[in-house]
């Protein structure tokens, strides 16, 4: 529930206390003047009935036994000790109610104020939150670019494969055939740290965990896991046979208690952290290599994209946590690259052609549909390892194809604006973006070299 629906909820309850208990104050005061209306009928009545006995000029033989009877009784007293009586029952009546209503009127005051504050609270954090979407939203607006810092390039000439940056951008590790640069990055500047060559196939894959100080890379089946020790060194802590080909991506829930892995072999595994990463499921629905996956915010959602012109849409299941395919969709043309923005929204880049696909959640059917196109540069994609990226922070999303990075922003209403297409004359790069959004680092095959980019807005 947002602030705002929060905001109308607690505005009801307080209507609804503020009707209860005018009905309550309502129905007691009734009780109270029927009270004192049988107090005031009863002394009337008495009044009328021994009026004539108390007279002066009253004559005895005009009265009955009973009447001369009573006359006695008031004579004694008997008489005014029952009406003290009737008084004081019905003034011990009147002091409960009265004191019944002073407690729900306190209780009543403390409720209010409770739900008053609150509301005032939430209020208060709507406006918040509407002030800063409407900044970010301004802030988003501004033209950006990522410029170059060529004094900070250095030189990598054999085949950088992948690039990857930790969650603070204090270290960026580098994927060189069978090796893993390990490099601390200062001011935008890569100083070489440590040379990781565990790998007996070229390091094709790297993502840092964020939750912890470790290290995933992928090769041709395996998965390692690199931990940072108190030696400021990286260990391989555990080496997992994971596929039998290839492995194109690796994916991490928020929690990173699930891993999830996808291959050449056509196959989708799911692992899960116990005291070490153990299997738990796989999906086989795709008939050839699957490229790249991609998680929803909610964490229950899994795309994927393949060779076989197929987006997969897998889905947590209840309450036994299994995932199953919820939906197949057939692409005309395959792609390497898929991401979700949101929860009801991902983008698919086919591998020809001059578009991005964009697919939206039909409210109706909860199918995914494809919505619109996104003109891009033309081309013919040839590398498959550079994963689509997508900045929250920023609302930015980051998207290869062929020979060119393009920055688009994702703008309100769910729109999408090309506003940077880096060229690099060579579509055999890689490219990764910190997890700010200031930093964007490449590599590619024409220059031979790890550049350094931020962000700059006008």
């Amino acid at each position: 529930m947002d602030l705002n629906s929060e905001f109308t909820e607690q505005r009801k309850n307080i209507l609804m206390i503020l009707s209860q208990t005018e009905n309550m104050l309502k129905n007691t005061w009734q009780h109270l003047q029927e009270s004192i209306k049988q107090i005031y009928d009863t002394i009337e009545m008495q009044d009328k009935s021994y009026l004539k006995i108390v007279n002066k000029d009253f004559d005895p033989t005009d009265f009955s036994n009973t009447d001369l009877e009573k006359l006695v009784q008031i004579v004694q007293g008997k008489i005014l000790n029952e009406w003290k009586a009737q008084k004081d029952f019905q003034l011990q009546q009147l002091l409960k109610v009265k004191d019944w209503w002073e407690k729900e009127i306190k209780t009543f005051n403390e409720k209010l104020m409770k739900e008053m504050n609150e509301n005032l609270s939430f209020n208060f954090k709507l406006k918040q939150q509407q002030n800063e979407q409407k900044s970010q939203s301004q802030l988003n607006f501004k033209p950006f670019s990522y410029e170059i810092i060529l004094a900070n390039s250095i030189k990598q000439q054999e085949s950088c494969n992948a690039v990857a940056i930790n969650k603070d951008c204090s270290i960026v590790a580098a994927g060189c055939n069978k090796l893993i640069k390990i490099y601390d990055f200062k001011q935008g500047m890569l100083i070489l740290n440590q040379v990781l060559n565990e790998h007996k196939n070229d390091a094709v894959i790297l993502n840092f965990m964020k939750q912890s100080n470790q290290l995933i890379s992928g090769d041709n089946g395996s998965i390692l896991i690199w931990t940072h020790n108190n030696n400021n060194s990286w260990i391989c802590s555990q080496t997992i046979k994971g596929h039998n080909y290839w492995i194109r991506c690796i994916i991490l829930n928020n929690n990173e208690d699930l891993l999830i892995s996808s291959s050449d072999d056509k196959t989708i595994k799911f692992w899960v952290k116990k005291n070490e990463w153990i299997y738990q499921q796989q999906i086989k629905d795709h008939s050839s290599c699957v490229n790249q996956l991609s998680l929803n915010e909610q964490q229950n959602q899994v795309i994927s994209c393949g060779d076989d012109r197929m987006i997969l849409v897998i889905e947590q299941s209840q309450p036994n946590n299994n995932w199953i395919v919820k939906q197949k969709i057939q692409v005309d043309c395959y792609g390497y690259r898929l991401c979700f923005t949101n929860d009801n929204l991902f983008t698919f880049q086919p591998k020809k052609g001059n578009m991005m696909y964009v697919y939206e959640m039909n409210s109706v059917s909860q199918q995914f549909i494809r919505s619109k196109d996104i003109i891009i540069n033309q081309g013919n994609e040839g590398c498959l390892l550079f994963p689509q990226q997508f900045n929250k922070q920023k609302q930015l999303l980051v998207n290869k194809h062929d020979k060119y990075v393009n920055l688009i922003r994702f703008t309100e209403n769910s729109q999408f604006k090309v506003e940077q297409s880096i060229q690099f004359g060579t579509s055999s790069l890689v490219v990764q973006l910190s997890d700010d959004g200031e930093y964007l680092i490449t590599w590619d095959q024409k220059s031979n070299e790890i550049q350094i980019r931020r962000f700059k807005q006008e």
